[in-house]
This record gives structure tokens, C-alpha cells and sequence, in this order.
């Protein structure tokens, strides 16, 4: 019963009150249960206190077996418990190793997760995969931040409504940035919101509606406010080349 209290409570999110219960039944209740059984003995004619009962070879014989049974229950419930409290330190030791591990992550990193492509036109996909790639581009171009690659991320492509906060502890970064883009004629919408891994919350967001014309100053700047949060250190040339236009020519 210790067992089952200890292992399957937890499991379907019981109070732990009520497992303090259960262990604290348990132990009152089972040297009362040790006395009775010493105490009275099981005869056909139903309960009757041993001294009472019948000596023959036979009752006594099912009374030391009745008696070893009580005595085996009790060793094994003892020894369950122990195992339990074993069992529940070496889960917070475990978890406690897990904490000083997160504690390891670098606080300046972050990986950049596929944008989704909101346009009422999928073919525009490419147009939401640009943007994250060169995002993450400029990022990576920062020696005080680690970025993690375009490989490891692109795992989550079209599953960004649905990334949990493990899959987020799972890139072992301190901050994810997610967002969408949404192209209509010749203006386009870019939304991105950076999140803290490690607590699941938001640290900053943004939304930008502009000519297609202005997709590059887009990018640079959600890079810019990104390092701007990040509190990462940009030397001239670093600045330079995340403002850097890749091309003049839009249709390129």
C-alpha cells in the first residue's frame, strides 16, 4: 500500500497530503494489526483470544503460520517504504542535477525557430523561410551570442503552434525567437516574439506592417532588438554587417 501510495498518487497529480495519509495509516495501523494477530487466533468457530483456543497440533500450527504471514506483510511493507523514500530522493537528486545543468546554459543563446507563413498564398513560404534564415544569419554573426544552426531547428518547420516547453528546453538555449510573415501585394507583415526557455515566458515582442520594399530593414532591425535584449555585445563591424543589405534587387 506504501508502494502503490508513493508511486501511482504522484502519477495522477494526488495532493502529497494524501500520501502522508495513506503512510501515516500504515504505520499506527500496523502494530495494532501485529497485536491482534498475536493477540486472537482465527478458529472455525470464528475469532477467540489465544489463550481460549484450542492447543491441538493443528490450531496451533495455523496460528504460527497465521502469525508469520502478519510478521512477512509487516517486513515487506517496511522495506517498500524505504524503498519509496529511497526512490523519491534519487528523483530529487535527479532533478536537482537537471536544475544545475539548465543553470549551465548560456545566458546569451538563442535558437530561431521557422517562421510561419500567414500570406493567403503558400507559394510564399519561401518569403517566412528567408526571413528567419537571415535573422539567424545576422545573429550568427555576433561573437557574444551562440545561435544555434538552421539544422537543428528545422525540425520544428510548420509545428510552431504546438512546440512546448520541453521541445523549447530540449535546443538547450536560453531564449527561442518565433514568429510569422504575411505577405499581401506589395506590404508585408513580420511578427516575432522572443521567449524565455527556461520559464516559458515572453521577454519581448514586436510587430512589423511595411512596403515589401523594406523586408532587409526588417530583418537587421529584429536582429538589432534581439541583441538589444540579449545585452550582447556588438562591435562596429558586427553592427555593420547585420545592417548590411544582401541585395538591392527585391526580386533577387
Amino acid at each position: 500500500m506504501v508502494q502503490v501510495a508513493t508511486q501511482v498518487f504522484p502519477f495522477f497529480e494526488i495532493p502529497n497530503w494524501a500520501v502522508r495519509l495513506v503512510v501515516l495509516l500504515i504505520i499506527i495501523g500496523f502494530p495494532i494489526a501485529l497485536i491482534l494477530a498475536w493477540a486472537f487466533e482465527l478458529t472455525p468457530e470464528g475469532f477467540k483470544r489465544t489463550e481460549f483456543a484450542d492447543e491441538s497440533a493443528k490450531k496451533s500450527s495455523r496460528k504460527r503460520v497465521w502469525l508469520y504471514v502478519v510478521i512477512v506483510a509487516g517486513a515487506i511493507s517496511v522495506s517498500l517504504f524505504f524503498l519509496g523514500r529511497y526512490t523519491a530522493s534519487s528523483k530529487q537528486s535527479a532533478s536537482g542535477n537537471a536544475a544545475q545543468s539548465a543553470n549551465t546554459i548560456p545566458e546569451k543563446s538563442i535558437a530561431v525557430l521557422p517562421f510561419e507563413n500567414f500570406s493567403e498564398d503558400k507559394a510564399f513560404a519561401f518569403l517566412a523561410d528567408g526571413v528567419q534564415n537571415e535573422i539567424l544569419t545576422d545573429l550568427a554573426k555576433i561573437a557574444d551570442l551562440k545561435v544555434i544552426s538552421r539544422t537543428s531547428v528545422m525540425q520544428y518547420k510548420n509545428t510552431r503552434h504546438v512546440i512546448s516547453r520541453r521541445s523549447r528546453r530540449r535546443l538547450k538555449v536560453a531564449h527561442v525567437l518565433e514568429g510569422s510573415v504575411q505577405r499581401s501585394a506589395n506590404r508585408v507583415r513580420v511578427s516575432a516574439q522572443l521567449i524565455d526557455a527556461r520559464g516559458d515566458t515572453h521577454v519581448w515582442a514586436e510587430k512589423y506592417d511595411r512596403d515589401l520594399a523594406d523586408v532587409f530593414a526588417i530583418q537587421s532591425e529584429i536582429a538589432q532588438a534581439i541583441a538589444d535584449q540579449l545585452q550582447a555585445k556588438l562591435s562596429p563591424k558586427e553592427k555593420s554587417a547585420i545592417n548590411e543589405r544582401p541585395t538591392s534587387d527585391l526580386a533577387a
